[in-house]
């Protein structure tokens, strides 16, 4: 029996939801990962809502998809002051024991205190929220998506693997098409670096949700979409890791124009390291769009 569209897609948002309503009360406990657990969860649901949104109607889906940016906000900002805080920490092991890099060490414990601090602030902004009516009507707008699901009656009947071999090829080209932008706007000496990080931080983005939409079409498209969705994960990973960089770079340089000390060698020091991390994750950039080469005339 061929399965039909809008029934694989729900199974395929309900895993979703499961993955959001499991990671909460570990959030609630502030257990390792937990944040990062259901920011990935909220994520994942608003993009396919997004890449499959032919098969529903627009009107809910599209509530449903402003409350899911809501939650995924408040998680980032939790999320991302964790990340910070774990990568300075980490450069406390290349910094050696010695005399003369006191200083740097002491900077680099500073940058992991002010990150921690900052978590813990988001974290309980985060708990009073989870405790507020809006998320608990979030929840239940999910669960009733489950139990009645505002699918196009039609579309939602076509064959799954005709629908979701559309959406895949959607959301390839669109990737497909940014990557080829960043490589005219790498040549055009009128676009800034700033511009062209923003750039690729798209690219990543876009590689996120074609990663999202093939492992949701992976049980009906087989091999073919799960290593669509490998390869799209493996270049939202590169950019990820030069996006990680860029931002504590950010976040760096906003601290040392804070202090009150005049000599800002240590930071310049955390600084370049931050620099060299971002440049390693580009040099594995054009490796992990090949892909894009190919054309997935299977799906």
């Amino acid at each position: 029996m061929v399965a039909a569209a809008g029934s694989a897609l729900i199974d395929a948002l309900g895993d979703d939801v499961d993955r959001l309503l499991r990671a909460e009360p570990e959030v609630r406990e502030d257990r390792p990962d937990s944040v990062h657990a259901m920011r990935v969860a909220t994520r994942r649901l608003r993009s396919l809502l997004r890449s499959y949104r032919r098969l529903l109607e627009p009107g809910p889906v599209g509530e449903i998809r402003d409350e899911l940016r809501w939650l995924a906000a408040l998680l980032g900002t939790a999320r991302d002051a964790e990340v910070r805080a774990d990568r300075f920490e980490a450069l406390l092991a290349d910094v050696p024991d010695a005399e003369g890099a006191a200083a740097q060490r002491r900077t680099i414990r500073r940058l992991v205190r002010t990150e921690r601090v900052h978590y813990s602030a988001a974290h309980r902004v985060l708990l009073r929220e989870l405790d507020a009516p809006r998320y608990a009507q979030l929840v239940e707008t999910l669960r009733e998506l489950r139990r009645r699901p505002p699918l196009r009656r039609r579309r939602a009947e076509a064959e799954a693997t005709r629908a979701f071999g559309s959406v895949l090829r959607n959301d390839f080209r669109e990737l497909s098409g940014l990557v080829g932008d960043e490589v005219a706007l790498r040549a055009n000496p009128a676009v800034t670096a700033a511009q062209r990080i923003e750039h690729l931080h798209d690219i990543r983005k876009s590689a996120k949700r074609l990663r999202y939409s093939a492992e949701a079409a992976a049980r009906v498209l087989g091999d073919p979409a799960t290593e669509l969705a490998e390869r799209a994960k493996n270049l939202q990973t590169v950019l990820g890791d030069h996006r990680d960089a860029i931002e504590a770079m950010e976040t760096i340089r906003t601290t040392a124009a804070r202090t009150r000390t005049a000599d800002t060698s240590p930071f310049d020091r955390i600084y370049q390291s931050e620099a060299d991390a971002a440049r390693k994750a580009l040099e594995q950039y054009a490796p992990a769009t090949e892909f894009i080469r190919l054309r997935y005339d299977s799906l």
